[in-house]
Protein backbone atom coordinates (compact mmCIF):
# COMPACT_ATOMS: atom_id res chain seq x y z
CA UNK A 1 0.00 0.00 0.00
CA UNK A 2 1.45 3.51 -0.45
CA UNK A 3 2.56 5.31 2.49
CA UNK A 4 2.46 8.61 2.48
CA UNK A 5 -0.37 11.29 4.14
CA UNK A 6 -2.68 11.24 1.01
CA UNK A 7 -3.92 7.43 1.44
CA UNK A 8 -7.01 5.40 2.86
CA UNK A 9 -5.18 4.46 5.64
CA UNK A 10 -3.82 7.97 7.22
CA UNK A 11 -7.67 8.85 6.41
CA UNK A 12 -9.33 5.98 8.83
CA UNK A 13 -6.52 6.51 11.35
CA UNK A 14 -7.66 10.20 11.15
CA UNK A 15 -11.21 9.38 11.22
CA UNK A 16 -10.74 6.79 13.85
CA UNK A 17 -9.39 9.78 15.90
CA UNK A 18 -12.17 11.79 15.51
CA UNK A 19 -14.64 8.88 16.67
CA UNK A 20 -12.16 8.73 19.95
CA UNK A 21 -12.37 11.79 20.34
CA UNK A 22 -16.28 12.54 20.17
CA UNK A 23 -16.61 9.74 22.27
CA UNK A 24 -14.50 11.01 25.17
CA UNK A 25 -16.13 14.25 24.52
CA UNK A 26 -19.83 13.51 24.91
CA UNK A 27 -19.53 10.51 27.01
CA UNK A 28 -16.84 12.46 29.21
CA UNK A 29 -19.39 13.95 30.61
CA UNK A 30 -21.74 11.40 31.68
CA UNK A 31 -18.76 9.70 33.29
CA UNK A 32 -18.73 12.91 35.40
CA UNK A 33 -21.51 13.13 36.27
CA UNK A 34 -21.76 9.86 37.41
CA UNK A 35 -18.75 9.80 39.50
CA UNK A 36 -20.36 13.01 40.93
CA UNK A 37 -23.78 11.25 42.21
CA UNK A 38 -22.93 10.56 45.21
CA UNK A 39 -21.02 13.47 46.01
CA UNK A 40 -23.79 16.28 44.75
CA UNK A 41 -26.47 14.11 45.12
CA UNK A 42 -27.56 14.44 48.58
CA UNK A 43 -30.56 13.10 48.44
CA UNK A 44 -32.88 10.63 46.05
CA UNK A 45 -34.61 13.33 44.30
CA UNK A 46 -30.92 14.94 43.91
CA UNK A 47 -29.77 12.19 42.30
CA UNK A 48 -32.44 12.08 39.80
CA UNK A 49 -31.89 15.22 38.53
CA UNK A 50 -28.68 14.44 37.41
CA UNK A 51 -29.28 11.51 35.94
CA UNK A 52 -32.16 12.82 34.18
CA UNK A 53 -29.50 15.72 32.69
CA UNK A 54 -27.78 12.81 30.80
CA UNK A 55 -30.63 10.62 30.82
CA UNK A 56 -32.08 11.17 26.82
CA UNK A 57 -28.18 10.92 25.59
CA UNK A 58 -26.03 8.80 27.21
CA UNK A 59 -27.03 5.80 25.57
CA UNK A 60 -26.77 7.71 22.18
CA UNK A 61 -23.07 9.02 23.03
CA UNK A 62 -21.74 5.22 23.65
CA UNK A 63 -22.68 4.61 20.14
CA UNK A 64 -19.23 6.35 19.58
CA UNK A 65 -17.37 3.74 21.17
CA UNK A 66 -18.77 1.21 19.29
CA UNK A 67 -18.37 2.91 16.29
CA UNK A 68 -14.40 3.73 16.66
CA UNK A 69 -14.17 -0.04 18.27
CA UNK A 70 -15.67 -1.03 15.09
CA UNK A 71 -14.19 1.16 12.70
CA UNK A 72 -10.34 -0.18 14.39
CA UNK A 73 -12.07 -3.79 13.69
CA UNK A 74 -12.61 -3.35 10.07
CA UNK A 75 -9.80 -0.53 8.84
CA UNK A 76 -7.10 -2.18 11.03
CA UNK A 77 -7.29 -5.68 12.08
CA UNK A 78 -4.39 -5.94 13.04
CA UNK A 79 -4.47 -2.96 15.34
CA UNK A 80 -7.26 -4.22 17.33
CA UNK A 81 -6.66 -7.55 17.38
CA UNK A 82 -3.42 -7.26 18.94
CA UNK A 83 -4.58 -4.23 21.39
CA UNK A 84 -7.85 -6.13 22.17
CA UNK A 85 -6.11 -9.07 23.18
CA UNK A 86 -3.38 -7.40 24.91
CA UNK A 87 -5.86 -5.11 26.96
CA UNK A 88 -8.26 -8.20 27.17
CA UNK A 89 -8.38 -8.38 31.60
CA UNK A 90 -8.63 -4.34 31.41
CA UNK A 91 -11.59 -4.11 28.69
CA UNK A 92 -13.37 -7.07 30.39
CA UNK A 93 -13.15 -5.08 33.66
CA UNK A 94 -13.88 -1.63 31.56
CA UNK A 95 -16.82 -3.52 29.45
CA UNK A 96 -18.27 -5.12 32.62
CA UNK A 97 -18.25 -1.44 33.97
CA UNK A 98 -19.88 -0.50 31.37
CA UNK A 99 -22.79 -3.10 31.38
CA UNK A 100 -23.58 -2.51 34.44
CA UNK A 101 -23.70 1.36 34.28
CA UNK A 102 -26.22 0.99 31.69
CA UNK A 103 -28.75 -1.61 33.17
CA UNK A 104 -28.02 1.11 36.33
CA UNK A 105 -29.86 3.60 34.68
CA UNK A 106 -32.69 1.23 33.57
CA UNK A 107 -33.44 -0.21 37.00
CA UNK A 108 -32.75 1.89 39.34
CA UNK A 109 -36.49 3.41 39.02
CA UNK A 110 -37.99 -0.05 39.02
CA UNK A 111 -38.34 -0.29 42.86
CA UNK A 112 -38.98 2.86 45.28
CA UNK A 113 -36.87 1.63 47.88
CA UNK A 114 -33.83 3.29 49.19
CA UNK A 115 -31.74 0.60 49.24
CA UNK A 116 -32.74 -0.86 46.02
CA UNK A 117 -31.55 2.94 44.94
CA UNK A 118 -28.61 3.15 47.01
CA UNK A 119 -27.32 0.21 45.04
CA UNK A 120 -27.93 0.80 41.45
CA UNK A 121 -26.56 4.30 42.26
CA UNK A 122 -23.39 2.71 43.93
CA UNK A 123 -23.52 1.01 40.35
CA UNK A 124 -23.82 4.05 38.18
CA UNK A 125 -20.57 5.62 40.17
CA UNK A 126 -18.63 2.37 39.80
CA UNK A 127 -19.40 1.85 36.21
CA UNK A 128 -18.44 5.74 35.63
CA UNK A 129 -15.30 6.00 37.72
CA UNK A 130 -13.73 2.80 36.23
CA UNK A 131 -14.03 3.26 32.23
CA UNK A 132 -12.87 6.85 33.24
CA UNK A 133 -9.67 5.78 34.91
CA UNK A 134 -9.26 2.63 32.21
CA UNK A 135 -9.62 4.28 29.29
CA UNK A 136 -6.50 6.85 30.19
CA UNK A 137 -4.23 3.96 31.26
CA UNK A 138 -4.96 2.52 28.00
CA UNK A 139 -4.08 5.26 25.76
CA UNK A 140 -1.29 6.16 27.86
CA UNK A 141 -0.05 2.62 26.66
CA UNK A 142 -0.56 3.39 23.25
CA UNK A 143 1.42 6.72 23.76
CA UNK A 144 3.79 4.89 25.63
CA UNK A 145 4.78 2.04 23.18
CA UNK A 146 3.96 -1.91 24.95
CA UNK A 147 6.06 -5.32 24.83
CA UNK A 148 5.19 -6.52 21.08
CA UNK A 149 7.00 -8.85 19.47
CA UNK A 150 7.93 -9.87 16.20
CA UNK A 151 4.51 -11.83 15.79
CA UNK A 152 2.62 -9.00 16.55
CA UNK A 153 1.74 -9.99 19.79
CA UNK A 154 1.23 -8.53 23.33
CA UNK A 155 3.60 -10.40 25.51
CA UNK A 156 3.98 -7.75 28.82
CA UNK A 157 1.20 -8.65 30.82
CA UNK A 158 -1.51 -7.58 32.52
CA UNK A 159 0.66 -5.76 35.15
CA UNK A 160 2.75 -4.10 32.70
CA UNK A 161 -0.13 -2.00 31.70
CA UNK A 162 -0.43 -0.46 34.95
CA UNK A 163 3.22 1.72 35.01
CA UNK A 164 3.12 5.00 36.64
CA UNK A 165 3.15 6.84 33.45
CA UNK A 166 -0.46 4.93 32.26
CA UNK A 167 -1.40 5.49 35.80
CA UNK A 168 -0.89 9.25 35.66
CA UNK A 169 -2.48 9.12 32.28
CA UNK A 170 -5.61 7.61 33.83
CA UNK A 171 -5.63 9.79 36.87
CA UNK A 172 -5.87 12.76 34.43
CA UNK A 173 -8.83 11.54 32.31
CA UNK A 174 -10.94 10.83 35.82
CA UNK A 175 -10.39 14.15 37.29
CA UNK A 176 -10.64 15.84 33.57
CA UNK A 177 -13.80 13.89 32.65
CA UNK A 178 -14.96 14.47 36.55
CA UNK A 179 -14.95 18.42 35.72
CA UNK A 180 -16.68 18.06 32.69
CA UNK A 181 -19.40 16.23 34.04
CA UNK A 182 -19.05 19.28 36.75
CA UNK A 183 -19.44 21.58 34.54
CA UNK A 184 -22.11 20.15 32.28
CA UNK A 185 -24.22 20.07 35.63
CA UNK A 186 -24.02 23.42 36.01
CA UNK A 187 -25.60 24.15 31.89
CA UNK A 188 -27.94 21.41 32.51
CA UNK A 189 -29.44 21.41 36.25
CA UNK A 190 -31.46 23.92 38.52
CA UNK A 191 -31.46 23.99 42.26
CA UNK A 192 -29.42 22.64 44.80
CA UNK A 193 -27.64 20.28 42.29
CA UNK A 194 -26.41 23.56 39.80
CA UNK A 195 -25.39 24.97 43.46
CA UNK A 196 -23.22 22.30 44.63
CA UNK A 197 -22.28 21.27 40.96
CA UNK A 198 -20.76 24.72 41.00
CA UNK A 199 -18.99 24.97 44.09
CA UNK A 200 -17.36 21.33 43.38
CA UNK A 201 -16.42 23.01 39.50
CA UNK A 202 -13.90 25.22 41.49
CA UNK A 203 -11.27 22.74 43.47
CA UNK A 204 -11.64 20.69 40.07
CA UNK A 205 -10.60 23.09 37.74
CA UNK A 206 -7.41 23.25 40.01
CA UNK A 207 -7.00 19.81 40.29
CA UNK A 208 -7.53 18.65 36.56
CA UNK A 209 -5.02 20.97 35.00
CA UNK A 210 -2.50 20.00 38.19
CA UNK A 211 -2.64 16.28 36.90
CA UNK A 212 -2.92 17.46 33.12
CA UNK A 213 0.09 19.23 33.77
CA UNK A 214 1.95 16.14 35.57
CA UNK A 215 0.66 13.85 32.87
CA UNK A 216 1.42 16.03 29.48
CA UNK A 217 5.03 16.65 31.17
CA UNK A 218 5.76 13.64 32.05
CA UNK A 219 4.98 12.58 28.45
CA UNK A 220 7.48 14.49 26.99
CA UNK A 221 10.34 13.04 29.53
CA UNK A 222 8.85 9.30 29.45
CA UNK A 223 7.13 8.50 26.49
CA UNK A 224 8.81 5.77 24.50
CA UNK A 225 6.37 5.58 21.69
CA UNK A 226 7.25 8.32 19.35
CA UNK A 227 7.30 11.84 19.31
CA UNK A 228 4.46 14.12 21.51
CA UNK A 229 3.36 16.93 19.35
CA UNK A 230 5.00 19.94 21.22
CA UNK A 231 2.48 22.56 21.41
CA UNK A 232 -0.37 20.53 21.87
CA UNK A 233 -0.16 19.61 25.32
CA UNK A 234 1.02 22.47 26.63
CA UNK A 235 -2.33 23.77 24.77
CA UNK A 236 -3.80 21.61 26.82
CA UNK A 237 -2.57 22.54 29.89
CA UNK A 238 -3.54 26.10 28.60
CA UNK A 239 -7.13 25.45 28.18
CA UNK A 240 -7.85 24.07 31.47
CA UNK A 241 -5.37 27.18 32.99
CA UNK A 242 -8.26 29.64 31.37
CA UNK A 243 -10.86 26.75 32.49
CA UNK A 244 -9.65 27.74 36.16
CA UNK A 245 -10.42 31.64 35.27
CA UNK A 246 -14.05 30.83 33.87
CA UNK A 247 -14.71 29.23 36.67
CA UNK A 248 -14.37 31.73 39.20
CA UNK A 249 -15.62 33.71 36.34
CA UNK A 250 -18.90 31.98 36.86
CA UNK A 251 -18.90 31.61 32.49
CA UNK A 252 -19.33 27.88 33.06
CA UNK A 253 -20.76 27.26 29.71
CA UNK A 254 -18.07 29.08 28.10
CA UNK A 255 -15.36 26.40 30.93
CA UNK A 256 -17.50 23.56 29.54
CA UNK A 257 -16.33 24.42 25.76
CA UNK A 258 -13.17 24.98 27.13
CA UNK A 259 -13.07 21.51 29.05
CA UNK A 260 -13.94 19.83 25.65
CA UNK A 261 -11.60 21.53 23.80
CA UNK A 262 -8.84 20.34 26.25
CA UNK A 263 -10.29 16.60 25.58
CA UNK A 264 -10.09 17.43 22.12
CA UNK A 265 -6.26 18.32 21.85
CA UNK A 266 -5.24 15.73 24.64
CA UNK A 267 -6.24 13.26 21.90
CA UNK A 268 -5.53 14.61 18.86
CA UNK A 269 -1.82 14.93 20.17
CA UNK A 270 -1.84 10.93 21.37
CA UNK A 271 -2.82 10.45 17.40
CA UNK A 272 -0.39 12.44 16.10
CA UNK A 273 2.45 11.05 18.44
CA UNK A 274 1.79 7.98 17.62
CA UNK A 275 1.46 8.41 13.39
CA UNK A 276 3.22 6.01 11.22
CA UNK A 277 2.50 3.87 14.34
CA UNK A 278 -0.66 2.27 16.18
CA UNK A 279 0.95 -0.50 18.30
CA UNK A 280 4.60 0.53 19.19
CA UNK A 281 6.65 -1.60 20.37
CA UNK A 282 9.23 -1.10 22.77
CA UNK A 283 11.38 -4.18 22.33
CA UNK A 284 12.02 -3.46 18.88
CA UNK A 285 10.80 -0.13 17.07
CA UNK A 286 10.71 -2.79 13.71
CA UNK A 287 8.01 -4.76 15.40
CA UNK A 288 6.09 -2.09 15.70
CA UNK A 289 2.41 -2.16 13.72
CA UNK A 290 1.69 0.54 11.32
CA UNK A 291 -0.96 2.28 9.67
CA UNK A 292 -0.12 0.40 6.56
CA UNK A 293 0.94 -3.06 8.27
CA UNK A 294 -2.43 -3.04 10.70
CA UNK A 295 -4.65 -1.89 7.71
CA UNK A 296 -7.48 -3.80 5.83
CA UNK A 297 -7.39 -4.00 1.64
CA UNK A 298 -7.84 -1.08 -0.31
CA UNK A 299 -11.46 -2.16 -1.59
CA UNK A 300 -12.55 -2.13 2.23
CA UNK A 301 -11.40 1.18 3.08
CA UNK A 302 -13.03 2.31 -0.12
CA UNK A 303 -16.18 0.85 0.37
CA UNK A 304 -15.81 2.10 4.12
CA UNK A 305 -15.40 5.27 3.04
CA UNK A 306 -18.70 5.41 0.83
CA UNK A 307 -20.86 4.02 3.64
CA UNK A 308 -19.36 6.82 6.57
CA UNK A 309 -19.50 9.77 3.51
CA UNK A 310 -23.90 8.51 3.35
CA UNK A 311 -24.40 7.70 7.11
CA UNK A 312 -21.55 10.03 9.65
CA UNK A 313 -23.49 13.11 8.96
CA UNK A 314 -27.16 11.53 9.29
CA UNK A 315 -25.92 10.31 12.55
CA UNK A 316 -24.36 13.66 13.23
CA UNK A 317 -27.40 15.37 12.50
CA UNK A 318 -29.44 13.60 14.69
CA UNK A 319 -27.52 13.84 17.57
CA UNK A 320 -27.35 17.25 17.37
CA UNK A 321 -31.13 17.75 17.43
CA UNK A 322 -31.46 15.35 20.10
CA UNK A 323 -28.86 17.82 21.97
CA UNK A 324 -31.64 20.65 20.84
CA UNK A 325 -34.66 18.85 21.64
CA UNK A 326 -33.47 18.06 25.40
CA UNK A 327 -31.62 21.73 25.87
CA UNK A 328 -33.45 22.36 29.16
CA UNK A 329 -32.20 22.61 32.55
CA UNK A 330 -33.55 20.27 35.17
CA UNK A 331 -34.65 20.51 38.56
CA UNK A 332 -36.25 19.14 41.19
CA UNK A 333 -39.61 20.04 40.40
CA UNK A 334 -39.27 18.60 37.21
CA UNK A 335 -38.98 14.84 38.95
CA UNK A 336 -40.82 14.98 41.90
CA UNK A 337 -43.76 11.90 40.58
CA UNK A 338 -43.76 9.10 42.18
CA UNK A 339 -42.36 6.78 40.26
CA UNK A 340 -39.26 8.13 38.06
Amino acid sequence: MEQGILNLETLWFVLIAVLWIGFFFLEGFDFGVGILLPFIGKDDTDRRVMINTIGPTWDGNEVWLLTAGGAMFAAFPEWYATMFSGFFLAFFLLLVALIVRGVAFEYRSKNPTAAWRTMWDGAIFIGSAVPALLFGVTFGNLVRGMEIDATGEYVGGFWALLNPYALAMGVASLVLFTLHGALFLSMKAKGDVYDRAVAVAKPLSVAATAVMAVAMIWSYIQADGGTVPGLLPIAAIGLLGAVIWLVYSKLFSWAFVFTGLTIVTAVAAIFIGMYPNVMTSTIDPAYSLTVFSASSTTMTLQIMSVVALIFVPIVLCYQAWSYWVFRKRVGREDVTSSVY
